[in-house]
């Protein structure tokens, strides 16, 4: 068994060898190098639904608009734009010196500019039905005439898009990958294979890829966006991106130097890396940087709240009670310090994560360790001790299995018995879209800058398979609330709404509250200007990579 690891080890640094030819052409190119452990299975905007795509496609093309680290909407394709005062038209005014790469789809191969109907093209696209991407239910917003999406082409430079009723989280939505704009010639010329052959107007423009090994991206020289000191961005001549399926292997070559960034905490490494503090460890520290901040991702046990769904037929999580009890009986602090290396905050709070509008640190509505208070429940519930009380069972699978045992072992203390059933996690999500679990391991992690998109998962229009609602959760405060909000302009009060529907859902309890998580990000002392923003995008833009000095 040793020697086959072995043999694999030496596989692998062989393929990687001979993956360089790029850095080896010239050694002044500054190439940043970075692992999918996952792979990219397209680099179709319109399929940009896990964070291996997004940050791939992100460096291939733009949107209309774009976040800045703080997550303000910033102008990107569309250098300004105005909403009416109703809320419902959005009027966007295109630059001038946009264009798309070099490619054979257009005459002569170079890159034309980019004009209005490209985006009427791109966001119509989207919603067509026969195209099914993950991101359709983004035009769901958009008004309907004669059954095509008004997204309008008032001339060269204009955009018009309406909507059916306010909706103020909308231009936030337009930032996200899904949205951003392609040719028509790229999509008619290649057809499915645009999923491999893309065209787009970003940073970097497509050059190789083998298929599970390697994919290279060089810099696009005709690139519109500029630095402060007008400077044409990005600095980088190129980006490689490997595709190790083995993340400990994955570890080692960013130790080694052979990969430039690595994203993310694995258990492979975890204590490898960092102290039980969550400090970068005294012998990695002249090697590699750590860049962290709270991450718009919240992890939680969701609990199907539906008492006619015959999986919940004399399931004790109906009892509002049982499931204040769970939400009281295991001390999440504890949880962090030892299973997470103290990277993300306790969630003694609602839904909403720190880093949004809406989040409130000190709300009160949330739940706190108190396993005096979590027996008390117990035994008003009818169960002294947690006698007579049925199995609960956690659906998990097997990444969040240490957090599941570890809620296991504090809830059994109190009385509860909590059984652990592990499944693969593309089973894990459809049974969970389909309302088959009782009590499951759930997170969400935003897909635009806004509150709204983390209380949607309990509107009950938004009920499973249809949205995101996996709790069924139905209430008629809450559903008031929400109404309220996303016809709400002024944004002070849709903040105050946002934290009144959290305080109703949380007094609810359809979640159990685990940690709001946190970027981590490691990179060589080789790269700067990286940064970090709350939905931990990738951008390359503006990176610097300081090769070192050949002997």
């Amino acid at each position: 068994m040793k020697s086959k690891t072995g043999y694999f080890l030496l596989f692998i640094l062989i393929l990687l060898s001979g993956c360089h030819t790029l850095e080896q052409q010239d050694s002044e190119l500054t190439v940043f190098k970075y692992n999918e452990s996952s792979g990219i299975t397209s680099l179709d905007p319109a399929f940009a639904r896990n964070q291996a795509n997004i940050w791939v496609v992100n460096q291939l093309y733009n949107g209309l608009v774009q976040l800045d680290s703080l997550l303000q909407i910033r102008p990107c394709i569309a250098r300004k734009w105005e909403i009416s005062d109703d809320g419902t038209t959005y009027t966007f005014i295109l630059r001038r010196d946009v264009y798309f790469h070099n490619s054979p789809v257009f005459a002569g191969s170079k890159g034309r500019q980019v004009i209005a109907d490209d985006v009427v093209y791109s966001l119509k696209r989207l919603a067509d039905e026969k195209l099914a991407s993950p991101g359709a239910w983004i035009m769901n917003h958009v008004k309907d005439n004669d059954g095509t999406k008004h997204i309008v082409a008032i001339n060269d430079s204009i955009v018009e898009i309406k909507l059916k009723q306010p909706f103020p989280p909308f231009a936030g939505m337009l930032s996200m990958q899904y949205c951003s704009i392609v040719p028509k010639e790229a999509i008619d010329f290649y057809g499915e294979e645009f999923r491999v052959n893309p065209v787009g107007t970003g940073p970097f423009r497509f050059k190789m890829l083998k298929e599970a090994v390697k994919m290279v991206l060089v810099k696009n020289p005709e690139y519109f966006e500029r630095d402060s000191s007008g400077k044409r961005l990005p600095y980088l001549d190129a980006v490689s991106i490997t595709f190790i399926i083995d993340k400990q292997s994955a570890f080692l070559e960013f130790i080694k130097g052979n990969l430039d960034f690595m994203s993310g905490l694995d258990a492979s490494y975890k204590d490898e890396l960092l102290s039980p503090a969550g400090d970068l460890k005294k012998k990695y520290q002249d090697k590699v940087n750590l860049i962290t901040q709270p991450y718009l991702n919240t992890e939680y046990l969701g609990i199907v709240y539906d008492k006619n769904n015959q999986v919940l037929k004399n399931n004790p999580l109906q009892d509002i009670r049982i499931r204040k009890a769970i939400n009281v009986g295991f001390d999440r602090e504890k949880m962090i310090r030892y299973l997470r290396n103290r990277i993300g905050e306790p969630g003694t709070e609602g839904i909403i994560p720190a880093g949004l509008p809406g989040y409130n640190a000190n709300a009160g509505y949330g739940y706190k360790y108190d396993p005096a208070l979590a027996s008390r429940l117990l035994e008003e519930a009818g169960y002294p001790d947690g006698k007579g009380l049925p199995a609960i069972t956690i659906s998990t699978n097997a990444s969040y299995l240490d957090i599941s045992q570890f809620i296991q072992s504090q809830l059994t203390q109190i009385g509860f018995d909590i059984k652990i059933d592990v499944s693969p996690p593309g089973t894990l999500r459809e049974n969970i879209a389909q309302a088959r679990v009782a009590f499951f391991r759930g997170s969400w992690i935003a897909d635009y800058p806004d509150a709204e998109n983390y209380l949607s998962l309990f509107y009950s229009s938004n009920k499973s398979p249809a949205g995101p609602n996996y709790t069924q959760f139905a209430d008629r405060e809450f559903d008031k609330l929400y109404r309220e909000s996303i016809n709400e302009t002024n944004d002070s009060i849709r903040y105050k709404l946002y934290g009144m529907m959290d305080s109703v859902m949380m007094e609810k309890s359809p979640v159990v509250i685990l940690f709001y998580d946190q970027v981590l990000r490691f990179t060589g002392k080789q790269i700067y200007n990286l940064g970090s923003n709350p939905m931990n995008l990738l951008d390359l833009k503006r990176v610097v990579k300081v090769n070192k000095q050949v002997h």
